[in-house]
């Protein structure tokens, strides 16, 4: 019997209500369990449009904010993407199911053998999972189609800003932790341009050589 309440299709409708259009992205929220991705104190939220405590400090990207920041990145299945803050893997899974690969940095090492364990069970084979440093990207994987960056920062990291390739794009939130713009660039041969804003929103702070000193937990 399933003790969750709610199921995927809840949520489905909560995005398309947010103004999420691209059916490929909804698709992929509606086969991807998202009980599955958070704790087990917090599965009664699981299939609400609501972030999720995961632990030293951190939160979920809600949902319908992760899926607006997914969709700025146009991702049309052949992409070669990076991943900044995989949490549990929920947001992870949906870019594995939307690009050709993903490479997923997280900083803290408990959260992202969390995440490990979550893909492996849902058979997400396309990821390749690091445990480091993100403000500083993968280097030795660059360049990447897409970047998503989970954490605030004001400016893009100049590492990250190098490793998207020529024409793929970038989205970040832009400001000091806890009052953002997320925001869309997109790479040209002069560097980052901004396209547009996403939307405002409240992130935890990117953490890193280029980013915010580390805190304690880390």
């Amino acid at each position: 019997m399933n003790a969750v309440p709610g199921k995927p299709d809840d949520l489905v409708r909560a995005l398309a209500v947010a103004g999420i259009r691209d059916e490929r992205l909804l698709e992929a929220v509606r086969t991807t369990p998202r009980a599955d991705f958070v704790p087990a104190g917090q599965v009664s939220f699981a299939y609400r449009d609501v972030a999720v405590a995961i632990g030293q400090g951190q939160v979920t990207t809600q949902p319908s904010l992760s899926a607006l920041m997914i969709e700025g990145l146009r991702l049309a299945g052949s992409e070669h993407v990076l991943e900044v803050g995989t949490g549990l893997g929920f947001q992870t899974a949906l870019l594995a199911r939307l690009a050709a690969d993903v490479v997923s940095i997280e900083i803290r090492p408990d959260i992202a053998r969390q995440a490990r364990g979550n893909l492996a069970r849902q058979d997400v084979r396309n990821v390749e999972l690091r445990v480091g440093d993100g403000s500083g990207g993968v280097p030795d994987r660059a360049p990447y189609d897409a970047v998503l960056v989970s954490a605030a920062f004001p400016e893009v990291p100049a590492p990250l800003a190098a490793q998207v390739r020529p024409g793929g794009r970038l989205v970040q939130p832009i400001g000091p932790g806890g009052s953002e713009q997320v925001v869309c660039f997109e790479r040209t041969a002069s560097g980052l341009v901004r396209l547009r804003v996403l939307t405002p929103a409240c992130f935890v702070r990117l953490q890193g050589r280029y980013g915010f000193p580390p805190d304690e937990t880390v």
